[in-house]
Order: structure tokens, then C-alpha cells, then sequence
């Protein structure tokens, strides 16, 4: 079983964090120069462990529907879980990118 992991929300806010650094023109807090990561790889990034998340527990869920010995009721649980995490935390993340999007949007020139 091959367990990717939800989305480590530590490293997606160390990496925001730099970004911004790097936008302002200055060093990131680490002193180290923020590497250029565009946001829109960030978030594809994102978006595809999500769904590797999402793979993973609609397999491990199928296996144990199917009464697959190697997989565990916890197991599967667990998955489900880490699946289900990780897609709220992502509709959280667009919910305030939609709110971002609709300030900007609403800004007098």
C-alpha cells in the first residue's frame, strides 16, 4: 500500500510565506532567497495530491468492499478520512481565492 499522505499544510504555508517574501522583494524568514515557484504549479500541485488522495481511498475502499485480506477496516477508514481532509482544506483554499478575486474585482481604479 502506498500511502502519499494529505497535503502537508506546514510546507503549502512555508512555501506561500516565501512567495510573498519574494514578491515584497525581500529575503524569506528562513534568510534564504524564496525558490521561484510560480502559484499556479503550487496549486496544481495541491490539487494533484488531493486526488492521489482521493485514488487511494476509492481503491482502498473498493479493495475492502471486495473483502481483500491485505486491507483493514482501518486502513480504509484512515484513507477516507486523509481524503476527506484534504478536500476541505483545498474548498477552503478556493473559497478564499474566490473571496480574493471578488475584493480585487470590486476595487476602484
Amino acid at each position: 500500500m502506498i500511502d502519499k499522505g494529505p497535503i502537508d499544510s506546514l510546507e503549502v504555508l512555508a512555501r506561500l510565506r516565501a512567495l510573498a517574501a519574494q514578491a515584497a522583494g525581500r529575503e524569506s524568514e528562513s534568510g534564504v532567497e524564496a525558490a521561484a515557484t510560480d502559484f499556479s504549479d503550487l496549486l496544481k500541485t495541491a490539487l494533484e495530491k488531493v486526488n492521489d488522495t482521493q485514488m487511494q481511498a476509492a481503491r482502498l475502499g473498493a479493495a475492502l468492499e471486495v473483502g481483500d485480506p491485505e486491507v483493514s477496516v482501518a486502513d480504509a477508514m484512515i484513507a477516507a478520512q486523509k481524503s476527506s481532509l484534504s478536500f476541505q482544506a483545498m474548498v477552503q483554499v478556493r473559497n478564499k481565492l474566490v473571496s480574493a478575486y471578488q475584493e480585487i474585482m470590486g476595487m476602484q481604479i
